[in-house]
């Protein structure tokens, strides 16, 4: 039978990075959850066990239950029947085998039912349940949901969702509405707390809610009377059991057509208050944001891995002129890079999840105990790496979904328009992942803080200085090259001091630096195993020519050319 795990060797390969070892120490505080529950990992390698036992599980499941019926969601879709979300039949066959497999609370302790397992294991599930169905990624994802409540919620809380949760209950966070889209500052949806009752009651419109129709939300609302900007919000968590809310309707979307994406209208809808007031856009959404954001980076790699392999099988079978298609120069490159590619963004997805595991895991022990300044002073350093990787992957990988989509398309040619092959959804599905959970453009503005103040320099310049074999010294010199040249470009345009000139340049200036750190990431994987030196090679190249063209562009422009581009 297929397995979208273990067909996948990239995916064992980044599990063993050497950080896991320490990453996993940390989640599992020395493994002192061996002594209350019977399948807690004893030590590291019966963790790395584990996680592989159970990603097989999801990649059992990704390829043999909701791959064959992925076709048939799409086209079907959900339903509203007496105002709840009826998912298409083969969604609700994949939620059922989820389910019923204990794949929901990955990331949760133990004792409300999760399998604590660390960030990056759940996102590789997530990467194998997106190549099979991007839809269904989003039922799975949001599962991180819980994590706020875990990180926000009292204990109460914990008890009643994360159990829910963690049993194979749905979740979704509320956040747009029809006039507060990327502005979430503008949200209008009310929270009121009647004293007498004492219970917070919600009223107002949500749209474009990703299953909105979850059994557990976590909902943004304005609970400050006469405030207009993000010190009047507060985060709220509504329960689905109390039949308050109405679902207006599900959207009609390009894309994603097997997840609901749901208009909702709250009438006197009991809530709880998650955390306290004031802080839901300015701390405990931007929590949620980034998790959020992480997931589909996973989703937009699934989707890549996917639009590889269906270019790569077709044109191993596709024959014109006397021979398959993959013999021709302009198909074998565009195959080739579309691989190049989905290692590079691979291998900054890991880094970035390994990052944010690195971060969380002291959070959790800091609640317990005192951090030594050491701990201190490397809990910091991640978080701050995470806060700039977070984004930049978000942007990059949901990017290369669209290209990588787009390309696998042209080489299936007019076969690919016809919806008789998956490369057609895959490509819709895609469109989405630079739109939502914030734009491209928004990723840019979130991300060129770590080009300002230089987290993206040093981390470049840590991996510069990593030994590594000799045999990749000349690879490291193109991409010394490459730095100096994203120095040169930073210089240029921070030195005007203009925001505005900062922002015009950001896109570029990011995109520089991702490609330097995908072209180091994929040396020191090429590193650790030669079956990624091919793509390492080809993608110093690709970034090479690419960083050439974004450094003499911003070295030809001046602040006062600004004003050519404003159309008015």
């Amino acid at each position: 039978m297929a397995n979208f795990y273990s067909d996948n060797k990239s995916l064992a390969f980044h599990l063993r990075h050497p950080l896991m070892k320490k990453i996993v120490q940390l989640k599992e505080d020395n493994f002192a959850d061996n002594e209350s529950f019977d399948y807690a990992p004893r030590d590291f390698e019966d963790a790395m066990d584990s996680y592989n036992k159970v990603l097989e599980i999801v990649g059992d499941l990704s390829a043999n239950i909701l791959d064959p019926l992925a076709e048939s969601v799409d086209e079907e879709g959900p339903t509203i029947v007496d105002n709840e979300v009826v998912y298409a039949k083969g969604t609700q066959v994949g939620m059922a085998a989820f389910r019923k497999a204990e794949l929901m609370g990955m990331t949760l302790p133990r004792q409300y039912g999760g399998l604590n397992f660390t960030t990056v294991p759940y996102i590789m599930a997530g990467e194998i349940v997106a190549r099979s169905d991007a839809a269904f990624c989003n039922l799975f994802g949001l599962q991180d949901c819980a994590e706020t409540i875990l990180e926000f919620g009292d204990d109460d809380m914990k008890d009643k969702y994360l159990t829910r949760i963690c049993a194979g209950e749905t979740a979704a966070m509320d956040l747009t509405e029809p006039d507060a889209g990327s502005d979430l500052q503008a949200v209008q949806l009310k929270a009121t707390y009647d004293h007498d009752k004492k219970q917070w009651f919600l009223n107002g419109v949500k749209r474009f809610i990703t299953n909105g129709d979850a059994d557990v939300n976590l909902v943004l609302a304005r609970s400050e009377e006469g405030t207009h900007d993000a010190r009047g919000l507060s985060l709220f968590i509504y329960d689905r059991n109390d039949k308050a809310l109405i679902v207006r309707r599900i959207e009609n979307k390009l894309g994603i057509k097997g997840s609901p994406t749901c208009e909702l209208v709250f009438k006197n809808a009991p809530a709880e208050l998650c955390g306290v007031r004031k802080l839901g856009l300015i701390k405990y959404v931007m929590f949620l944001m980034n998790g959020a954001r992480l997931g589909i980076g996973a989703q937009s790699l699934g989707l890549c891995e996917g639009a590889y392999r269906e270019a790569l099988k077709y044109a191993h079978e596709r024959e014109q002129f006397g021979k398959p298609i993959i013999e021709f120069p302009a198909v074998y490159e565009l195959v080739t890079n579309m691989k190049v590619r989905t290692d590079a963004v691979r291998a900054l997805l890991y880094e970035t999840s390994r990052f944010v595991d690195m971060y969380k895991a002291y959070d959790v022990i800091s609640k317990k105990r005192n951090l030594t300044p050491e701990e201190r002073k490397e809990s910091k350093h991640y978080n701050r790496l995470a806060d700039v990787y977070t984004p930049l992957i978000k942007l990059i990988s949901s990017e290369y979904a669209n290209s990588i989509t787009y390309d696998s398309i042209q080489v299936h040619g007019g076969s690919g328009f016809m919806k008789d092959y998956p490369i057609q959804r895959m490509y819709r599905d895609a469109r989405i992942t630079s739109i939502y959970e914030g734009t491209s453009q928004l990723q840019v503005v979130a991300a060129i803080r770590g080009v300002v103040n230089g987290v993206f320099l040093n981390q470049i310049r840590e991996y510069e200085n990593t030994k590594i074999s000799p045999n990749f010294d000349y690879l490291r010199d193109s991409l010394r090259e490459m730095t100096d040249d994203y120095v040169k470009a930073t210089d240029l345009v921070t030195v005007e001091k203009n925001n505005e000139y900062i922002d015009f340049h950001a896109r570029r200036l990011v995109e520089m630096a991702g490609n330097i750190i995908m072209s180091y990431l994929l040396i020191l994987d090429a590193d650790r195993d030669a079956e990624f030196e091919s793509s390492a090679q080809m993608f110093v190249k690709l970034a090479y020519a690419e960083n050439q063209q974004r450094f003499k562009y911003i070295e030809q422009s001046e602040v006062k050319d600004l004003g050519e581009y404003k159309i008015s």
